[in-house]
């Protein structure tokens, strides 16, 4: 395994464990709290929306595997000024931003307050903004390896890019400043 594929699966694997454990940590011991996070998404919906969430984990998942298995990272460019390095940078945003929703959010439903709220939604639109980006890089890569896994990673990657813009920064933010 080449340099640029340990970097991306450190990246992976550190802001993974970053996301699990702001969940983990972010639910522990606290009677409710799941409850309290879907604000005004109304109940019907939420099977839906959970149901979206594993879709958009999938798509995630065809992403890396069309990137780990499939692209030889010193024959990619992007946007035609970077090579693999920007999907450091995409992966990051994506990750840190992940992690830092659910302790944003935790403490907006504590002491609620136009700062926090401002944090929660700049990181959801970091998230979706990334994603988009991701799907774009995708498509605008050169180098890249197309077939199945490739149109899989692309129509992945796109579905992410849906349930973290438009579901999570633009819907989910709306129905939770509303009950909040």
């Amino acid at each position: 395994m080449g340099m640029e594929l340990v970097i991306m699966l450190i990246i992976n694997l550190l802001g993974g464990a970053a996301v699990i454990g702001s969940y983990i940590f972010g639910l522990k011991g606290k009677s409710g709290a799941a409850g309290v996070l879907w604000g005004g998404v109304p109940a019907g919906v939420r099977s839906l929306y959970t149901a979206s969430m594993l879709v958009a984990t999938a798509g995630y998942f065809a992403v890396l595997y069309h990137i780990y298995f499939r692209l030889v990272p010193d024959q990619v460019t992007i946007f035609g000024v970077g090579g693999y390095a920007v999907l450091y940078v995409i992966f990051a945003l994506i990750m840190v931003a992940s992690a830092l929703w659910m302790p944003l959010t935790r403490m907006y439903v504590a002491n609620p307050g136009a700062g926090l709220w401002t944090a929660i939604r700049t990181v959801l639109f970091i998230v979706g903004l990334a994603s988009v980006a991701l799907v774009i890089a995708l498509i605008a890569m050169v180098g890249k390896v197309t077939g199945l896994p490739y149109w899989l990673a692309v129509i992945g990657s796109a579905y992410f890019a849906f349930h973290t813009l438009i579901l999570d920064g633009i819907i989910w933010a709306a129905l939770f400043g509303r009950s909040a």
